[in-house]
């Protein structure tokens, strides 16, 4: 739903960087969750209250369709996953798998466990506060950065970044110039280079006028890189 209308032209990371595909979606490069390690990080989420979601690079697989957030991804992603009794084979090749809850405790507990017992064979952050992201190791904000820089041929100092979850600081520190949304977190507006406004404001679209576009003052907090 974004590559036509924003004409994008130039390859394009899912997963956290776990697929690149060109925008046909034909996959360029991908880094699937070792099947031993996604079956660990799906026991895991299971075991600590969360529901799981599993991504491969064309199926989006959940088991309870009505559990929390499953409808708003829908909306999001714009297809409808595919509904399981148990992941089976598809931890085989999955290139995401995703923890959901909207208890703040349970995400916490969550992400401690995973990152302490997947830590060298999954990667395991938060992309919002209600999920929790497990992926390759070098499936990650800042590994897309590495790989866009050497596919498109550029410098890191010439790409801009721009995010609001703690995901994003990997790519902030790696970018030329990075820009936090107004929504984001005190920790993570830290680690970049300017505050923008929230997504309710436009924020997105004020930080490509502003530093892209160089349409003048919107009004930014400008601020020292974390």
């Amino acid at each position: 739903m974004m590559i036509d209308p924003l004409e994008i032209v130039t390859p394009i990371a899912g997963f956290n960087g776990g697929a690149y595909v060109r925008p046909e979606m034909t996959v360029i490069e991908s880094r699937i969750i070792d099947p031993t390690a996604a079956r660990q990080a799906a026991t895991l989420l299971s075991r600590t209250g969360l529901d799981v979601w599993v991504y491969t690079a064309d199926e989006w697989l959940v088991r309870d369709p009505n559990a929390p957030h499953v409808a708003q991804e829908m909306q999001t992603v714009q297809f409808e996953p595919k509904i399981v009794q148990d992941f089976g084979s598809a931890l085989n090749h999955a290139s995401k798998i995703v923890g959901v809850s909207d208890d703040p405790r349970r995400m916490r507990r969550a992400e401690a466990d995973a990152q302490n017992q997947l830590e060298q064979v999954a990667a395991a952050t938060r992309s919002q506060d209600y999920y929790l992201d497990v992926t390759h190791p070098e499936a990650n904000k800042g590994a897309v950065l590495d790989f866009l820089a050497r596919y498109l041929g550029i410098d890191h100092s010439a790409i801009m970044t721009i995010g609001d979850m703690p995901n994003d600081v990997l790519m902030f520190r790696k970018s030329g110039f990075a820009v936090a949304m107004g929504q984001a977190a005190p920790e993570v507006k830290a680690h970049a280079n300017a505050v923008t406004d929230s997504n309710e404001e436009d924020g997105f679209a004020k930080a490509i006028e502003r530093f892209l576009l160089d349409e003048g003052d919107d009004g930014f907090q400008r601020q020292a890189s974390g």
